[in-house]
């Protein structure tokens, strides 16, 4: 499947098989290609928990809405984001780098962040954001569909993963085989409602 084929047939499932069990090399594949995702400055600040244990899957979809895909889904993953990643050892985000490059961005990523909180979550969000759509289309190549979750209790979640304070959640993908067959596709709304040229149009 071409990854023009994985954004047109991904789809949000909520059904999935809860007798399915992902083969290793899947998973590895999976985290592989997620951790390809693009960020700022490289830091590389989403973090993915794999709720693999069953009990954890159940405490969690208590806290979901009692949502089925938590506990049945092959692979519950809870994007997450480092608070702190712009000011731990930067230099490893550049080391591949040749060193002019190194000299320009390394002693630019921490000051660019430091003391913007609001900055910092953004980027903490964007960057899962991402994340999650990379695991979602590179789970769709590989046979794969899936579902992203935001009706969840975010302050239980993080109990339950032992966040630490310097992180946060975003949001869960649910990744498995369907047991139901797919809806039909929501209607896009209208260009003129969401792509606009050099400008929005004056109201």
């Amino acid at each position: 499947m071409n990854i023009l084929e994985a954004i047109e047939s991904r789809r949000s499932i909520k059904s999935y098989d809860p007798h399915h069990v992902m083969p290793e090399a899947d998973l590895a594949r999976l985290m592989e290609l997620a951790k390809l995702t693009p960020s700022s400055f490289n830091m590389q600040n989403y973090r993915f928990v794999l709720a693999r244990d069953k009990e954890l899957r159940r405490q969690i979809r208590a806290v979901a809405w009692d949502q089925a895909q938590v506990t049945d889904a092959s692979l519950l993953v809870i994007l997450c984001a480092d608070l702190n990643a712009h000011c731990e050892n930067p230099p490893r985000y550049w080391a591949h780098a040749p060193k002019e490059v190194q000299d320009a961005l390394v002693p630019a990523l921490t000051p660019f962040y430091e003391g913007k909180p609001q900055l910092i979550r953004d980027e903490a969000m964007r960057s899962t954001g991402l994340a999650g759509m990379t695991l979602m289309l590179a789970a769709r190549g590989l046979g794969y569909d899936s579902c992203p979750m935001v009706g969840f209790d975010p302050a239980a979640v993080a109990g339950l993963i032992q966040l630490p304070a310097d992180h946060v959640v975003s949001f869960m993908v649910a990744i498995g085989k369907p047991t139901q067959s797919i809806w039909p596709r929501g209607e896009r709304l209208p260009d003129r409602e969401v792509v606009f040229t050099n400008q929005f149009p004056k109201r």
